[in-house]
């Protein structure tokens, strides 16, 4: 089988294009491919369809097996493998996801896609349709007891849930004890991917991230996007956001009017190989 290791700001993924690879046990192979040690090394496997709704399909399972809705970083890759392998023609594009149809415009540089602009959808922020187990119309800076510690939260789907928590030092933050605590509170039925944020000023904002069945990741688009959508309703930051993450920056725009968030960020290709199972 072969396939190729991309990346999003340290988010990486091994992608595989399913219009000529078949793979019958995704799942499996996405926990064995992904290990960092015996495998190729990723956050999970992205599976690039055929698609009756859209240009192309995202199919992606993470690390531990799981199926994703939605990648931010990785649908930007999915943007630049379809172009640079000569799939498409088009600079704007639309990828059916299970988050639903992602429409993209990608920026391309001598003949090779080199960022990417992600009309990542409407925000949700209905408890029940995200879901969150909490009273009233949005769940937005609303108390959740871990460890027995009181936090405060703001929960937004962008295609899969996240919860915001607000923090004053992100470096030092405990992600390895607190993360699969969030992951895992009884709040959140289908668990739950979490960011912890401190805002440096009305444009810019830095996190990390636990993400649902990887762990800490060193980026994550979806992520990135409801933290902006977070910042805006806690009145802490502008609609248009730097979002800082390990693996890099992050553009994203809440466009109030249209209701739409708006991801801008780069797209690499690490390398090429073959899987031999």
């Amino acid at each position: 089988m072969k396939f190729t290791k991309m990346q999003g700001i340290g988010n990486d993924y091994v992608y595989v294009n399913c219009f000529e690879e078949k793979i019958e046990y995704p799942s499996e192979l996405a926990v064995k491919i992904s290990d960092r040690h015996f495998g190729v090394g990723a956050d999970g496997l992205i599976m690039i369809n055929p698609s009756e709704k859209a240009d192309f399909e995202m199919e992606m399972y993470n690390a531990d097996g799981s199926r994703g809705e939605m990648c931010g970083n990785g649908i930007r890759c999915v943007g630049k493998y379809v172009y640079d392998h000569g799939m498409t023609d088009k600079t704007e594009i639309s990828v059916e996801t299970l988050g639903g149809i992602k429409y993209l415009n990608l920026n391309v540089e001598n003949g090779k896609v080199k960022s990417v602009k992600v009309d990542m959808g409407e925000p949700v922020l209905v408890p029940s349709e995200i879901p969150v187990v909490c009273e009233g119309e949005r769940a937005v800076d609303v108390p959740i007891s871990v460890d027995e510690k009181e936090y405060r939260m703001t929960c937004v789907s962008m295609g899969n849930p996240h919860a915001v928590v607000y923090v004053d030092d992100v470096k030092n933050f405990p992600l390895e004890t607190i993360g699969p605590k969030f992951e895992n509170h009884e709040k959140f039925p289908n668990r739950i991917n979490t960011e912890f944020v401190r805002v440096i000023d009305r444009k810019t904002a830095e996190m990390r991230v636990w993400e649902r069945g990887s762990g800490e990741t060193l980026a994550c688009g979806t992520g990135a996007c409801a933290v902006a959508v977070s910042c805006v309703l806690n009145g802490l930051t502008d609609p248009e956001v730097t979002v800082k993450l390990l693996g890099g920056d992050l553009f994203i725009q809440w466009d109030r009017e249209k209701n739409r968030v708006y991801m801008t960020g780069p797209a690499e290709t690490v390398f090429e190989g073959e899987w031999k199972d």
